[in-house]
């Protein structure tokens, strides 16, 4: 079955309430590495990105919400439903060019602001110096504009835009993803992935 766009921004986002709240309650969703939510995405969702990936859903993109659901669909999604391969990444583009769109025209600033880390994360996923940039300026811009009580949580994402910059910056590309895209990795890289925090 197809979800509708608020079923998937229900899931995601959960109950109404604080950033900071939603943040706490969805973080594992979010980030941690689960078989169990893998297994709950994957039977929720995975027609729902196959039709997204069609095209069949194009219409989500008339509405800042149900272009924000889309976005969730195809940039966060795969790494549930495709986990430890390389199909996951097989959507950026797609999940990208809705991001840009969107905030070319001003629309990010229709949705909250903890929703607005989800419309930002497809420029921070992208092995581009240029767009990694503006990543950074739209996650310095989201932390200042942040509630006193809630800037310490839009830092951190702040922080992780930074580090995402840095790793493209200094390799052009995220070498983490290279065994999974079945790209040689350099000495260098192969160096880099040794450290702790470099597979993120």
């Amino acid at each position: 079955m197809i979800a509708a766009p608020e079923a998937v921004l229900d899931f995601w986002f959960g109950a109404a309430g604080s950033a900071a709240e939603i943040a706490a309650r969805q973080r594992p969703l979010w980030f941690a590495k689960s078989t169990a939510n893998d297994q709950i995405v994957t039977a929720r969702f995975a027609e729902t990105l196959i039709a997204a990936d069609k095209g069949e859903l194009d219409s989500w993109a008339a509405s800042p919400r149900e272009r924000l659901a889309l976005i969730v669909v195809l940039d966060q999604f795969p790494h549930h439903i495709h986990r430890n391969n390389g199909q996951s990444f097989a959507y950026d583009a797609r999940s990208l060019a809705l991001a840009l769109d969107m905030i070319q025209r001003g629309e990010d600033a229709r949705v909250t602001p903890i929703e607005r880390v989800f419309v930002y994360l497809p420029l921070e996923h992208a092995e581009s110096t240029g767009i990694q940039g503006q990543s950074v300026a739209l996650y310095e811009k989201l932390a200042h504009e942040a509630a006193a009580d809630e800037r310490q949580l839009f830092d951190g994402f702040l922080d992780y835009a930074r580090k995402h910059r840095d790793v493209v910056v200094r390799f052009g590309r995220f070498p983490h993803r290279n065994e999974l895209l079945g790209r040689p990795s350099t000495p260098e890289e192969i160096e880099f992935l040794k450290q702790p925090g470099a597979r993120f």
